[in-house]
């Protein structure tokens, strides 16, 4: 079914990927909790919610796309969520919020299911391509630097070396230490050992704590919250939140799109310009967004943490649909996860590592050429100095036609390039980003 001996890859490899995937991006299902929160939602209604848009959409990508890429409620987006429900100084409770998300979900789904996305990653040319794999690199490694305390925000710098003498930071410095090593040996699952390693010696320093009850029955204090969209339609309407629908959709695309095109790059699954399957890979976040928000949780999103996996030999939906059943599993056990995705240094390495094994593209970059290589820098730059990939994705697709056009090279740049170049400079000047 997954195609194993096709793709190079055992069941073993398969299983250990999905694992380490998981606990890299297992943190969603607390964290998205504690976001939505700020806007009023129930936090064990988000808790669940989270895990079954997880479920679903993660299962559609092993089942139908066999792709290692796990997808999850997108942190960036949980955020925009609560700003939409703040800003509105009581004017807009979540209920109405998660009905703006119920009709992006399914204009998403809608336009999955024709040629346009797939026509889009197409038309994408190969140096943004790498750039947006590159640039996901620097964040997550960026990411990782930051939840291990090795780096810390400055107020004039904005960032500076943290505390490299206290316990969280000599646990993350551990980790990072013994997995760099095990990586130089070659030694066979390396991130997975790592984080075990790390655990293990979290416990021991006092670090890692297992307080109380580790299991818990999961609810919906809420139930369904959204369902027709019809009157989710009306909701949008009568509220004007066609900015809000606009946001999330533009966000939402490309966000996926170009996470999907990075560590479909890393594991090498892409055909030339093409990514095979890409429908059925492209209807997963679509259709894990519009059920995530009939139970209670944000737009969902291709999960960049998926390249941690896929460091460690994950190349089929096995990878994927093992993620599937962690996250089905972490129903039941909310304490102990909730428990592991405290101590950032145990996943923190990984992060690290990962990135530093997505930057290699850049040598693949056309850096001879200034209209070519300026995009793609720019997209590098901007997604960990802005934390969001989109962001970088549009300052990109923005730059690219406009150099083509001043070159005289304005007919090789695809039609959809000019038209999402516009939209991008709509969203960066007008809309929450």
């Amino acid at each position: 079914m997954f195609h194993l001996k096709e793709h190079n890859t055992t069941v073993k490899t398969e299983l250990l990927a999905g694992m380490t995937t998981f606990l890299t991006m297992a943190y969603i299902v607390i964290v998205n909790p504690i976001i939505l929160a700020e806007a009023g939602v129930p936090f064990d209604q988000v808790f669940l919610a989270t895990i079954i848009a997880a479920v679903i959409g993660t299962l559609w990508m092993a089942l139908f796309a066999n792709y290692p890429i796990a997808i999850a409620p997108g942190m960036g987006l949980n955020a925009y969520f609560t700003s939409v429900v703040s800003a509105s100084n009581g004017q807009l409770d979540y209920m109405t919020a998660f009905s703006a998300v119920f009709i992006a979900g399914l204009l998403f789904v809608i336009l999955s299911l024709t040629p346009f996305r797939e026509k889009l990653i197409q038309s994408i040319p190969e140096n943004l391509k790498n750039g947006i794999t590159a640039g996901i690199g620097l964040f997550i490694a960026f990411i990782g630097l930051r939840l291990s305390g090795i780096v810390v925000h400055h107020e004039t710098n904005l960032v500076q070396l943290g505390e490299l003498t206290s316990p969280p930071v000599l646990l993350a410095l551990f980790g990072l230490l013994v997995t760099v090593i095990l990586m130089t040996l070659n030694i066979y699952g390396s991130i997975f050992i790592g984080m075990i390693l790390t655990g293990i010696l979290a416990v021991f320093t006092g670090q890692l704590e297992f307080k109380g009850s580790l299991t818990q029955i999961p609810s919906l204090p809420e139930g369904i919250l959204v369902w027709n969209p019809v009157q989710a339609f009306g909701d949008v309407v009568s509220h004007g939140l066609y900015g809000v629908v606009l946001a999330f959709l533009i966000v939402t695309l490309f966000d996926t799109t170009g996470t999907m095109i990075g560590v479909a790059k890393q594991a090498g699954l892409m055909k030339g310009n093409t990514l095979p399957r890409a429908r059925q890979a492209l209807l997963a976040d679509s259709v894990a967004t519009s059920v995530g928000s009939m139970f209670g949780t944000s737009p969902t999103s291709a999960y960049i943490e998926s390249s941690s996996g896929v460091a460690v030999g994950g190349r089929t939906g096995l990878t994927t649909l093992t993620v599937a059943l962690l996250f089905i599993a972490a129903a039941f056990f909310g304490p102990l996860v909730s428990t592991l995705s405290g101590v950032s240094a145990i996943t923190a390495p990984a992060l690290i590592i990962v990135g530093s094994l997505m930057i290699g593209v850049v040598k693949n970059i056309e850096w001879d050429s200034f209209d070519e290589a300026f995009p793609a820098f720019l997209i590098i730059l901007t997604m960990p100095l802005t934390s969001s990939i989109a962001t970088g994705i549009a300052l990109g697709f923005i730059t690219y036609p406009i150099l083509k056009v001043v070159k005289g090279k304005g007919k090789q740049v695809p039609i959809l390039l000019y038209v999402f170049a516009a939209l991008f400079t709509y969203q960066i000047l007008f809309l929450a980003h």
